[in-house]
């Protein structure tokens, strides 16, 4: 009988001739946090932003700003310079520098036309900045085009999360190789630190890492598990993770800085890696920097098919290779973390994060 009716006619079931009233795009109000000392300058920016359907929230100075922040997170938040206890300029250095906070769009307010006040907001790291008195049509545009790229920002965020969690994921699948990228991404970033590279790069060494065999998603288990040696057919296969990896991740512009470590980490200096053969520094440096630490935690770590080497022959094998399989100067830089006790520091972050 066909569904819905009977003697073959189709019927609406009970309920849908009744409006839809749920939503599949969370619309909630957009929360702003006005900061500014003086009570009238709130109340008025409050009943303007009010009327233009946000949730407004108040502080008074910027020590009340950083505590209404990490109470609740605002989406946008428009900040007066001179205020006491703690000024604007001060309140956006230290959310521009929270690894969280800093994706919140901030507009720096301030009565002085002076190009240097302004300056200094745009170099705290201030997204914008309006004049007072405020032009009701330019506070308009101004919010909307924050709160839209702010919107975008989390979005981008959450498949960064997404992709995260597959790399974990992977990892999970082989008990052998749990915890192996998180390690793996905390040596490339101790690497980049010893190599002089920003805070910046060495995050970006360090998420990288993580991401490295995202690839491995695509391969079989009886490939990826199997507990001994790989055919020849088997190992090819296996070998196409570095590419999965970065077909996975190539049209999210968020991550394009991590396709190079997640394509050629196993590239080797002297051509003879995959997939592309790549030979000496046109290997990436974060490719080059990931090979290492993938390489010595794989080197050292049990797997299906033998258990993890000593350290000495690790480091044997590590130095036998320099030159050719990795680069020289890098290889020697990670030796000498190892020497300053660079494992057992990455040990106990691992077991302080599962702590």
């Amino acid at each position: 009988m066909p569904c819905g009716g009977s003697g073959g006619r189709l019927t609406r079931p009970t309920g849908f001739d009744q409006p839809v009233t749920e939503q599949l795009v969370d619309t909630r109000r957009p929360k702003v946090l006005v900061v500014d000392d003086k009570q009238a300058n709130r109340e008025l920016l409050e009943g303007r932003l009010a009327d233009l359907g946000y949730d407004v929230r108040e502080a008074k100075d910027g020590v009340e700003a950083l505590d209404a922040v990490a109470a609740e997170e605002p989406d946008l938040i428009l900040l007066d310079i001179d205020m006491p206890r703690l000024d604007g300029i001060a309140v956006c250095e230290q959310l521009k520098a929270h690894p969280i906070h800093r994706l919140i769009p901030i507009v720096i307010l301030t009565a002085s036309s002076d190009r240097e006040t302004k300056l200094r907001g745009l170099a705290a790291g201030a997204d914008d900045y309006l004049s007072k008195p405020f032009d009701s049509k330019e506070l308009l545009i101004r919010t909307k085009v924050l709160l839209r790229q702010r919107a975008l920002n989390q979005r981008l965020d959450a498949t960064e999360g997404v992709l995260f969690a597959l790399a974990r994921a992977v990892e999970a699948r082989d008990r052998h190789t749990i915890h192996h990228a998180e390690r793996v991404g905390r040596y490339a970033e101790a690497i980049g630190g010893a190599q002089g590279l920003g805070a910046e790069d060495c995050d970006l060494l360090y998420q990288g890492g993580v991401l490295h065999d995202l690839g491995k998603i695509a391969i079989p288990d009886a490939i990826l598990l199997k507990p001994g040696p790989l055919s020849p057919e088997e190992f090819s296969v296996m070998r196409t993770h570095s590419i999965e990896g970065e077909r996975i991740c190539l049209s999210l512009r968020s991550i394009a800085h991590y396709l190079p470590i997640i394509r050629h980490h196993h590239e080797r200096i002297d051509g003879a890696g995959y997939p592309d053969h790549l030979v000496g520094r046109d290997i990436p440096l974060g490719a080059r920097i990931a090979a290492i630490s993938d390489a010595w935690d794989a080197m050292v770590s049990d797997r299906p098919y033998r258990a993890g080497l000593g350290q000495d022959e690790a480091l044997r094998r590590l130095r036998q290779g320099a030159g050719s399989q990795w680069d020289a100067g890098l290889v020697h830089t990670f030796i000498d973390l190892l020497d300053g006790g660079l494992t057992a520091r990455v040990t106990r972050s691992q077991l302080a994060a599962i702590a």
